[in-house]
């Protein structure tokens, strides 16, 4: 069994730390420790930074600009990804953090399925995992090599870039529903200006590819304003 994955909570909000803590939790996949500011954070970074899978930041700390402590982190050579917590309000200093170090940002209030699906994403490419070899329905998935192979077929399928990035996205999120405005956001670019016809146009291609029926989604379902993988078929 694979054990939990260890998460940085810096926020000063004690009510959502504890929150958040709880559900990352639920299910086992990750454990959560929490810091009310970025003193305490670098404390517990000090200790043994080196533990932490990922780290969650706030944009509003009492002691701090997130973007210079994102900026240290990666001068000291920490290699965790770092998700933003944002404001509605909070965009151009996201911008600001993910030029300093940052790697990805979601807006309050959270949605905890698509935090999840995001922190997955992030510790999978951090950690390699994008070399390794993960099964989607029928197929055997190489994202590496952009690529699908249905061994008993004898069969392989070409995917582009954003199709690969679409469904390394959704295996991340474990056979739970990503919002359409979140694939926009990680498979485009946080602030893209991307509509969401170009991602429904890039699911139309990606079933044609790989359903047995596209008018009839077995694997790449369509499900709560957004997308999954159909956990049943092996993932």
């Amino acid at each position: 069994m694979t054990p939990p994955h260890p998460v940085l909570i810096v926020d000063d909000n004690e009510r959502l730390q504890t929150s958040l803590s709880e559900q990352l939790a639920f299910g086992g996949e990750f454990t959560a420790q929490g810091a009310a500011s970025i003193a305490a954070a670098e404390a517990l970074i000090r200790t043994d930074g080196s533990r932490f899978a990922a780290i969650l930041l706030d944009l509003a700390l009492p002691d701090g600009a997130a973007r210079e402590f994102c900026a240290k982190l990666r001068r000291a050579g920490m290699r965790m990804p770092i998700i933003l917590l944002s404001g509605t309000d909070g965009e151009e200093e996201v911008l600001r953090c993910l030029d300093a170090g940052a790697n990805d940002a979601i807006t309050k209030p959270l949605r905890v399925q698509d935090l999840l699906a995001k922190l997955r994403a992030q510790i999978q490419r951090f950690s390699g995992g994008e070399d390794a070899i993960s099964t989607i329905g029928p197929y055997e998935f190489r994202p590496a090599a952009k690529l699908l192979q249905e061994p008993r077929r004898g069969r392989r399928i070409r995917l582009t870039e954003k199709e690969t990035a679409i469904l390394t996205f959704l295996l991340g999120a474990g056979g739970q529903p990503v919002s359409r405005e979140t694939l926009l956001s990680e498979v485009w670019g946080y602030n893209s200006k991307v509509t969401t016809h170009t991602l429904e146009t890039h699911i139309y291609r990606l079933r044609q590819k790989i359903e047995p029926n596209p008018t009839e989604a077995r694997i790449l379902l369509t499900d709560a304003g957004g997308y999954r993988l159909e956990a049943g078929w092996g993932l």
